[in-house]
């Protein structure tokens, strides 16, 4: 008789939170997929075009990467004939629960330049640039 009484108020108690959209109550809305196409932003260079910055972001996430040796990476772009390389500055720290680390980077090509800055991602998440400035000892011409 305990476990039957234990049952069903484990049962009831379950029922509780019970939860439901009511997105469904109003059909005349249109429905949002959350897939919006935007054109690749980056702080690297006005420069680079998608391809080049899918390049170059594959190239900095492995030389940032907490986990990895800490060196030079390179990337190249035979289409659009820029190329880079980013070199990580420091080691890796914690800033506002992301992983940030301090990196150079050098781009060649059509318009070359050398810059430095920090980029951070989140847990699990990619890396972004969060501030970039040109390299010190370089003019920006």
């Amino acid at each position: 008789m305990k476990l039957a009484m234990a049952g069903l108020i484990a049962l009831s108690a379950g029922a509780c939170s019970y939860s439901f959209g009511l997105s469904g109550l109003d059909e005349d809305e249109p429905k949002s997929t959350g897939a919006i196409a935007t054109r690749a932003v980056t702080h690297l260079s006005p420069d680079l075009d998608e391809e080049d910055w899918r390049r170059a972001k594959a190239a900095l996430a492995v030389a940032l990467d907490p986990q990895g040796p800490g060196t030079q990476v390179s990337w190249d772009n035979p289409s659009s004939t820029r190329k880079g390389t980013f070199t990580p500055t420091g080691a890796p720290f914690v800033k506002d629960d992301e992983i940030c680390r301090a990196f150079s980077a050098h781009l060649g090509g059509p318009s070359a330049s050398a810059v430095q800055g920090t980029a951070c991602r989140p847990s699990g998440g990619e890396w972004a640039i969060k501030d970039i400035k040109p390299l010190k000892g370089t003019a920006k011409a």
